[in-house]
């Protein structure tokens, strides 16, 4: 028999999540039947949404999220033993699944890259600033993007494809290590906004003509003072609020109406989800091409060991990630 751990919320999060809100449970998985796998997990990520969605769990819920994990004892003829797949099976060790809601990698994944990049560039963050940035924004050669949390799993991936598409880029980060990253991704301009004397006068400064489009994995006051700086006819991609997420009290106004209604901006929330299919299917080869040929530069934040999940999600919602934190289990 397989013993299962799994992480779960052990009580709703006030304010920063602490270690104490976090409990990990074990459990036997019972022998598979007919069409069933039994899943081990590699790779594991933890992600700003998860803050959001932990909204929604139970008290003893299992932790959301995706991971890449082997098939290592099946019954079912589709998903031999050995198959890798990215899923949504949250915080646990070993899981039983029905294979319906299981994707394998792309079948051109080489042995050059690690299969952690399943759950980043060439997973769910690539796709969301890949559909973000073309899909919602739209950006053409020659426009200005201005890009927060650039240093991020999505936000670094959004640069590249900006720039990768003959845009100029404008990035934010947190620290001056996350600034030098930025700029050896070929960022124009990049910045630490927690030690700028005036972030206004910075973004005048990066572009004083103003910016056609705004990648927003922040909110809060930051996007209020991105906003009145944006060109007429503007399009604004609202992918995250990581600012907001562990506030305990009222949150900063929005962007002045006065702003939206004579600059005429679209501004547009999504999720990656929305795109299924063929779309999707591109976009992820399209994103693997880009990597195998070195136009998109990658870099994980690895953490070893399952039991460290809540600290690895503490950690990358105060920002101690440089790329995408990846626990490897």
């Amino acid at each position: 028999m397989v013993h299962a751990k799994r992480w779960t919320l052990k009580k709703h999060f006030k304010g920063n999540p602490t270690k104490g809100d976090f409990e990990l449970k074990t459990a036997e998985l019972p022998p598979l039947k007919d069409g069933e796998v039994l899943l081990e997990a590699l790779f594991l990520t933890v992600d700003p949404y998860m803050r959001l969605a932990s909204k929604k769990l139970n008290e003893g819920d299992t932790m959301m999220g995706q991971q890449v994990a082997r098939v290592v004892e099946s019954k079912n003829s589709t998903l031999p033993k050995g198959t890798i797949v990215v899923a949504f099976l949250g915080w646990t060790s070993h899981s039983i699944s029905d294979g319906k809601d299981l994707e394998r990698l792309p079948t051109e994944w080489p042995d050059t890259i690690p299969l952690s990049l399943g759950l980043g560039t060439v997973g769910m963050p690539g796709i969301t600033a890949y559909f973000g940035l073309l899909d919602i924004c739209g950006v053409k050669g020659g426009e200005t993007v201005m890009v927060n949390a650039a240093a991020g799993a999505v936000g670094s991936v959004v640069g590249q494809i900006a720039k990768l598409k003959g845009c100029k880029v404008v990035g934010a980060a947190g620290s001056d290590e996350k600034v030098a990253h930025l700029k050896k991704l070929g960022f124009d301009v990049a910045f630490n906004y927690k030690t700028v004397a005036s972030l206004a006068e910075t973004l005048k400064k990066a572009s004083p003509d103003g910016y056609d489009c705004y990648f927003d994995n922040v909110g809060g006051e930051f996007s209020n003072i991105v906003i009145p700086q944006m060109k007429k006819f503007g399009r604004i991609a609202i992918c995250g609020a990581i600012s907001t997420y562990n506030s305990t009290g009222q949150l900063p106004p929005g962007p002045s109406p006065e702003v939206v209604i004579y600059q005429e901006l679209h501004m547009e929330g999504f999720l990656a989800t929305r795109w299924q299919g063929e779309a999707r299917q591109k976009a992820l080869k399209d994103l693997l091409k880009w990597v195998l040929e070195g136009k998109i530069q990658y870099h994980e934040y690895v953490i070893e060991g399952f039991e460290n999940m809540p600290d690895a999600f503490m950690g990358m919602l105060k920002g101690d990630n440089l790329g995408k934190t990846i626990v490897k289990a």
